[in-house]
Parts: C-alpha cells; structure tokens; sequence
C-alpha cells in the first residue's frame, strides 16, 4: 500500500518560500481550519482573519506555512521556521519536472523558459548540465530564495 507523503522545508521565512514554491508549482495555499474561501479571495488574508480571531500573536504568524497541489496529485510542502543557516549543501532535492516529454535542443529551451520564470521569482541558477545520453537529457541546477537546491528536470 502506496503512502502519501509531505515534504516539509526549514526556513527564516515560511511565508515568502511557500509563496515561491506555489508560484513555481502552480500550487495554492489552503484555507485555514474551517474556512471556506469564495472564488478568487487571498487564502494568506483569511489566515491572517483566522489567525487574529484564534488569538496568534503577530511574532508567530509566520512560523509556518503550506502549500498544496489544487489537483491533489503530488505532494504537500509545509514550510517551518526555523532559526539556523542553512550551511550545506541538501542531502535530498526536487526535480521539478518542466520539460516532460522533451529531448534535445527543445527539451533544454523549455528548461532555460522555466529557469528565466523561476529567477523572476527569486531563484537563482547555479549551472546547466548538457544533455548526455543514454543517461541524462541535460537539466538545470537552481536554488529557491533560501538557497534549497533542486533541478529543472
């Protein structure tokens, strides 16, 4: 029997990286407890209305954050705060798929498109790998805007 699983990231500010990653996903945030959020209302809005009517006080309303696929197929990402640097390289990394299907000179434009979108949104490149089969296509090396490394894929 398959499991489903949560990735979750250490971070100095839940909040901004969750909203990078669902950016980059094309991820939403969830509501909070109980809440149902009419079509097109900010979900981090009513987590603030949520939070202040719980009684969170404002030093700790960014100690976390989440966010999930709309189409409940991969996983969910929660995000935690927490107070140390991030002083090596992960030991575990996403490959975000952006080039499914691809091979070539087309497979590594589409991975360079995804790679300018991503920047915009605070990633930054660290190097491009070129194809070499039979084993690898070519993909990307980046780091979100708190220096997690993963692969454009």
């Amino acid at each position: 029997m398959s499991r489903e699983i949560q990735v979750t990231f250490d971070a100095h500010d839940p909040a901004a990286l969750s909203t990078f990653w669902r950016d980059a996903l094309g991820y939403v945030h969830p509501a909070p407890p109980g809440v149902t959020l009419p079509p097109g209302a900010d979900p981090l809005a009513a987590w603030d209305d949520f939070l202040d009517k719980v009684g969170t006080p404002k030093d700790q309303r960014n100690n976390q954050s989440a966010v999930e696929d709309p189409d409940g197929k991969g996983p969910r990402l929660f995000f935690q705060k927490v107070p140390e640097d991030k002083v090596a390289k992960n030991r575990l990394h996403l490959d975000v798929r952006a080039a499914p299907g691809l091979r070539g000179d087309e497979r590594m434009a589409a991975l360079e498109a995804e790679c300018d979108r991503l920047v915009a949104l605070g990633a930054k490149r660290l190097r491009r790998d070129e194809p070499a089969p039979p084993l690898s296509f070519g993909f990307i090396v980046m780091a979100d805007p708190e220096g997690n490394e993963f692969c454009l894929d």
